[in-house]
This record gives structure tokens, sequence and C-alpha cells, in this order.
């Protein structure tokens, strides 16, 4: 015989830390894009934007020595800052070169 409670469960809150983990998947996947397209751009050629993309994989790769998981449930504030800042650059890079 089973027991089922009647009481329901309590659902976890949502925390700054899902945001933070959401957020840096989005700027890990949008960074690599933006890499090879400015790989692309800066070498005028497809293989510069091959090595565009293999440089972000070896990011995603040093990214993931430094806190673990590609995508850690916890994110350091400042990791979340300099990666916006690093697809900042690289997006001004991107504008600059496309004119």
């Amino acid at each position: 015989m089973t027991y089922h409670s009647t009481e329901p469960v309590p659902r976890p809150k949502s925390t700054g830390a899902d945001v933070k983990t959401f957020v840096t998947a989005v700027l890990l996947t949008f960074g690599v894009g933006l890499l090879g397209m400015v790989g692309w751009a800066v070498l005028d050629s497809g293989f510069g934007g091959f090595l565009g993309l293999v440089g972000g994989v070896f990011g995603i790769v040093w990214w993931r020595k430094i806190h673990g998981k590609a995508f850690p449930a916890v994110v350091p504030t400042k990791s979340v800052v300099v990666l916006a800042v690093v697809n900042a650059v690289l997006a001004l890079i991107l504008l600059l070169t496309a004119g």
C-alpha cells in the first residue's frame, strides 16, 4: 500500500540565479555566432568564419573549465557582465568591419 499526500508540493521560487543562467546561455550562444561572423568579416572568407567558430568552441571549453559546467546553476554576476562586455565588443567590431 502506498501513501499519497493530499498536500500540494511546494514549488521552488524562481531566483536571480535562474535568470543569470539563462542570460549566460544566450550570451554564450550569441557570442560564438558573433565570433564566427567577425572572423568571416575580417578575413573576408568562409575560412575566417570557420576559424571564428573554432575560437568560439575553445572559448566555451575555457568557460566550462573555469565554472565546472557550461551552464552552471549559480553563475557569478561578474562572469555574466564580462560575457556581456565581450559580446558588445564583438558586435562593435562586426559593425565597424561591415561598413
